[in-house]
């Protein structure tokens, strides 16, 4: 009676990751494709110096976000199929991918909650939260963990830029 108790346990359990993850995942999509045009007059470079800095009331700040986004049941399974014969993991890189634009999100907000129009230096770091590294055997939860720092500071505005 135990593996058909099993069976059933995991079959409920994949079901409603398909569902309530998908769910989940669209509705974060959807979020970050809005989030994203309302910054779109942010400007976000890579470069360590400010382009086209101008004297503030503010001097430049660094900002900082934290993102961690776990996976789902049916993600987290299918994945050890895909680990099992080989490949990549298509699943895991839009979990990865929404947590990069999430913590990019969180930075430019932040900057313009402060009275900042301009965000240089943006650094995007992983971290293993879940307890995925090898220890002792064990397998953590699957989570994407994504760390941001920025410098925030006052831009000059041009007409058509």
């Amino acid at each position: 009676m135990e593996p058909v108790i099993f069976f059933g346990f995991t079959v409920v359990l994949l079901t409603l990751g398909l569902f309530a993850g998908g769910y989940a995942e669209r509705r974060h999509l959807q979020s970050l494709e809005q989030r994203e045009a309302a910054m779109g007059d942010m400007l976000l470079t890579q470069i360590k110096s400010y382009p086209g800095h101008i004297p503030g009331p503010r001097p430049p700040q660094v900002i900082y976000a934290e993102v961690v986004i776990a996976s789902d049941y049916l993600k987290t399974f299918l994945a050890g199929l895909r680990n099992f014969f080989g490949g990549q993991v298509g699943s895991f890189q839009i979990m990865l991918g929404r947590a990069r634009r999430e913590a990019t999100l969180r930075v430019l907000e932040q900057a313009r909650q402060q009275g900042y129009n301009a965000v240089c230096n943006l650094r995007l770091e992983t971290a293993d939260v879940g307890g995925n590294a090898a220890t002792q055997g064990k397998k953590g939860m699957v989570m994407a963990a994504i760390l941001a720092s920025a410098t925030a500071y006052h831009a000059e505005v041009r007409n058509g830029h």
